[in-house]
């Protein structure tokens, strides 16, 4: 199974993630845990380039540098481990280029949905959505102290986002999972990891 974890600023990913490590590894779950951007050594030099605040990047150059490393994460983590039957968790996939680069930097859907059919990126088979206001999210972002290039954008930009990805889960509600990102931590917890398991059993 391949699934996705996405939510703008102060979500809570990284926490998430490292929640459901522990958890699937203590129930000898299988599991291959990923990033994006920078899941791969050619991703993390694009990585520096993507959050670093003294680069002013065009949009189109900022989604084909996200796109050069989806590329290396598809071929050389998702596509492997999926062809020997081992389970696949992202942070941050397609969906993540639908909110940010299409509807915060403003590059047309059709577009993006061309590139990525011919780049044939594989589409998950879950993606769970931590939803959380923009302005708590944040905040949060804030209390962690210095920002990144993007972390810096307006809140218009941010607002731009979620309504993205909010829009996207009611499109596609058999893939996508939204969870309160405002909820206790392991709430928020026991809500992904009892999903992702009822999706394997299922399948």
């Amino acid at each position: 199974m391949f699934i996705s974890l996405e939510g703008s600023e102060g979500a809570g990913k990284s926490s998430l993630i490292e929640s459901l490590i522990q958890s699937f590894k203590d129930a000898n779950k299988e599991f291959v845990f990923s990033k994006e951007p920078g899941a791969t050594e050619e991703g993390q030099a694009i990585r520096n380039i993507l959050l670093d605040k003294s680069i002013d990047l065009d949009p189109y150059a900022e989604t084909f540098l996200l796109l050069a490393d989806r590329s290396q994460h598809v071929k050389k983590i998702i596509y492997p481990a999926i062809s020997k039957g081992i389970h696949v968790l992202t942070d941050r996939y397609i969906d993540s280029t639908y909110a940010y680069q299409g509807a915060g930097r403003g590059i047309n859907e059709d577009v993006l949905n061309y590139l990525f059919k011919m780049l044939n990126f594989p589409i998950p088979d879950l993606t769970i959505f931590l939803d959380i206001p923009v302005i708590e999210g944040l905040e949060r972002v804030q209390r962690r102290g210095e920002m990144d290039r993007f972390e810096k954008e307006e809140i218009t930009f941010f607002e731009r986002i979620r309504e993205s990805y909010l829009f996207r889960a009611k499109q596609e509600p058999e893939r996508f999972f939204v969870i309160d990102a405002r909820k206790p931590q392991d709430e928020v917890h026991k809500l992904a990891r009892d999903c992702i398991l009822n999706k394997l059993k299922n399948d």
